[in-house]
């Protein structure tokens, strides 16, 4: 019988995706370090549980070797994504994440030649960053082979930000926002840019930053310019104003682990079940080739943690049917633009 580690499980979206895998009749393995946690959640599903850190080599090696492949659930990504990405390629099994975070998406794509010797597929960005975003791109680029401009606007309504992206965003913060240029990843302040982008509700207010497409688009697309926007509360703009000035205090280590301390304190766990039901997110990706006027198309998914737990399940599903290629590939490269299309609640559209 072939099974699944999910390693992080007892996360707030680690546990969705546990909920939804169990309705699709995947067999599990939870992994994680919190033995408290894990065992009461294991105890609950009745499933078996590994408990290790990402730096226990062994214990992560004896985990993988029971399994066909890896969902790895444990953010900030920046900080285990390449462990257990080369301990997946050295046992032979796939990995699949549900990070957002670039760095991790360049540097497993730099593992690409890697992963095809060993046969197995590296597969980061398997919930709402970036397999919504990543089809929708692909499907509006294949309008416009000739695209050489690609801008993808973003806004949740009726959601919220779990602990874990939360902590995630203070572990990248340093980072500041990123665009693409000519195939280049390059740094930009905070708030480079902003625009007004109707989504079919108003205008409504975006503002740029360093979302997982900047990196998997070029990727899925060849499209060498990149920028995405997203939309967020007045208040979380303002304190992204704020770090500009106070940024080089916030990026120490002391103060993202003090941020991330209150975090853990002030913060949810996450949206509330009710939101995962009745959020949703639009998108809309413009593609340009500075000749024809630009092709534009709209996608409505949704809650964005409700949808990584669809999406990710549906990814191991296929891999475990032998539905995968080895290397490093984005969503929409191995499953095709219209992946996204068999979830319930998903309507696009051409603009």
């Amino acid at each position: 019988m072939k099974k699944i580690l999910v390693y992080g499980s007892y996360g707030y979206t680690g546990e969705l995706i546990v909920e939804q895998a169990m309705k699709t009749g995947l067999q599990l393995i939870l992994g994680g370090r919190d033995e408290k946690r894990l065992r009461a959640q294991a105890e609950k599903y009745k499933l078996d549980f590994r408990i290790f850190s990402v730096e226990d080599t062994a214990k992560l090696d004896a985990a993988l070797q029971e399994v066909d492949a890896m969902l790895h659930c444990a953010g900030p990504f920046v900080l285990t994504f390449r462990q257990m990405a080369e301990a997946c390629i050295r046992n032979k099994k796939h990995y699949v994440d549900i990070s957002g975070e670039i760095e991790g998406f360049e540097a497993l794509a730099a593992m690409d030649e890697e992963a095809k010797r060993a046969g197995v597929m590296l597969l980061p960005g398997g919930g709402f960053d970036v397999a919504p975003s990543d089809c929708l791109i692909a499907y509006t680029a294949g309008k416009l082979p000739s695209a050489t401009d690609l801008k993808i606007y973003i806004k949740s309504i009726g959601s919220g930000v779990s602990r874990g992206t939360a902590r995630s965003g203070i572990e990248n913060s340093h980072r500041q926002g990123r665009i693409r240029r000519d195939g280049k990843i390059v740094s930009v302040k905070n708030l480079w840019d902003s625009k007004e982008i109707d989504f079919g509700r108003g205008p409504s207010r975006v503002v740029s930053i360093g979302w997982g497409d900047v990196s998997t688009a070029y990727h899925s697309t060849g499209i060498p310019n990149v920028t995405a926007y997203m939309g967020f509360p007045k208040a979380m703009i303002e304190m992204m104003k704020f770090t500009q000035i106070a940024g080089p205090v916030l990026y120490t280590r002391a103060a993202k682990n003090f941020i991330k301390w209150l975090i853990g304190i002030f913060f949810a766990p996450g949206p509330s079940r009710e939101k995962n039901k009745t959020g949703f997110s639009l998108m809309i990706v413009e593609v340009t080739d500075g000749k024809q006027q630009a092709v534009r198309a709209k996608l409505r998914t949704p809650e964005a943690y409700h949808l990584t737990a669809l999406t990710s399940v549906e990814i191991m599903k296929r891999i475990l049917a032998s539905e995968f290629k080895p290397g490093f590939q984005t969503p929409s490269k191995v499953y095709g633009a219209d992946f996204i299309l068999q979830f319930d609640g998903v309507q696009r559209e051409d603009l």
